[in-house]
């Protein structure tokens, strides 16, 4: 089987891992270059392979079949098109782009050149989650009536133990912290439902000094099968996080319960009581060692696995995860930008049904 030769544009923590996570694959797939980013030489000699000056140069190369897009938010758009339009396939992490226009055009240069447009939702490949969408569609707990999910963080802006420079999110061109977070969330109740979000309200703040963009909202949101669920986002908080709540998500359906931590352990509710399902094995984000473990990695290499099968057309077999396209990324941003505008203008948003699969 041919390995799929992969090119990386940005080299700093996202960037790393997803050399990780092509090196995990073993003959499947083969890491040629990386640009962009002061660490990018670095990164080339750590994983041997070349380093370009240019995002446009990595992508011109001839033995580079697709490009994993991991720059500032705000840069994955030309990159990501000319990839496209010069017959590579390209894998972007979430979000997708900062506009919805921007969305089009990549989803458009896709169509136009016949090549796998994907967006990074890693989320869909963590064990406890696709265990949960699977109760889910069982009916294991009934239909879902609500949801809670709550993401708080405490803020990363400056130099982290990666050696890692997360000013950028402080630009207003990368709008604010929660299309940074809730595109996983968004991603994950609409896989577990196979539900649209169709309305949401939602008030959007900036309580941190010194800075002009969102970070922090509280949301609500409607789905199409009538479900509704509350979206908790932040990057504000003064200590370390509430233990175990670092993401979690709290199901509640007519028959039974789910509480989620991707990064700790699956519960459910029955009449009998609870019961554990599924523990994840420690997710640590602490230092180089925990954060470049197989616990970690388990769910990129999954992921760029699913990328590979979309890449060479083949149907995943019965229960493996499909890896996220252009269009679950576009949904994301219509949402979270609609939530900004709920806030801005103090009303509920309707979503238009082109934010439908």
């Amino acid at each position: 089987m041919t390995k799929i030769r992969f090119g990386i544009l940005g080299s700093g923590y996202m960037g790393r891992t997803h050399a990780e996570a092509i090196l995990r694959l073993g003959d499947q797939a083969a890491l040629v270059a990386v640009a962009g980013g002061s660490r990018a030489p670095g990164l080339a000699q750590r994983y041997g392979i070349a380093v370009e000056p240019t995002a446009e140069a990595l992508i011109a190369r001839g033995d580079v079949d697709a490009v994993i897009v991991t720059t500032p938010h705000h840069l994955h758009t030309d990159a990501t098109v000319l990839a496209l339009k010069s017959g590579k396939h390209v894998l972007v992490e979430k979000p997708l782009a900062t506009s919805v226009e921007d969305c089009d055009r990549m989803i458009a240069a896709s169509i136009g050149a016949k090549r796998v447009l994907a967006t990074g939702y890693h989320q869909r490949f963590r064990p406890n989650n696709s265990e949960t969408r699977r109760l889910i569609q069982s009916g294991a707990i009934g239909k879902v009536e609500t949801i809670q999910v709550s993401m708080p963080a405490q803020q990363p802006v400056g130099v982290s133990s990666f050696g890692s420079d997360w000013s950028w999110w402080n630009d207003p061109a990368s709008i604010g912290h929660m299309i940074n977070a809730f595109p996983h969330a968004i991603d994950l109740l609409r896989w577990c439902l196979s539900a649209e979000i169709t309305t949401v309200s939602a008030f959007c703040r900036t309580t941190l000094p010194g800075i002009k963009v969102e970070d922090t909202t509280m949301a609500l949101a409607e789905f199409s099968n009538g479900t509704i669920s509350s979206l908790y986002a932040s990057r504000a908080l003064p200590t370390a996080p509430f233990p175990n709540e670092t993401f979690r998500c709290r199901f509640v359906g007519t028959t039974g319960l789910i509480d989620l931590d991707p990064y700790d352990e699956l519960r459910i509710s029955e009449p009998a009581g609870w019961r554990l399902v599924k523990k994840q094995p420690p997710v640590g984000h602490e230092s180089v060692d925990t954060a470049f473990a197989d616990a970690r990695m388990q769910a990129y290499r999954d992921q760029m696995a699913a990328f590979i099968t979309a890449i060479r057309g083949e149907e995943p077999p019965p229960g493996v995860t499909r890896v996220g396209t252009g269009q679950d990324g576009r949904v994301a941003l219509v949402v979270c930008l609609a939530m900004l505008a709920s806030s801005r203008d103090r009303r509920w948003v309707e979503l238009a049904p082109k934010n439908a699969r």
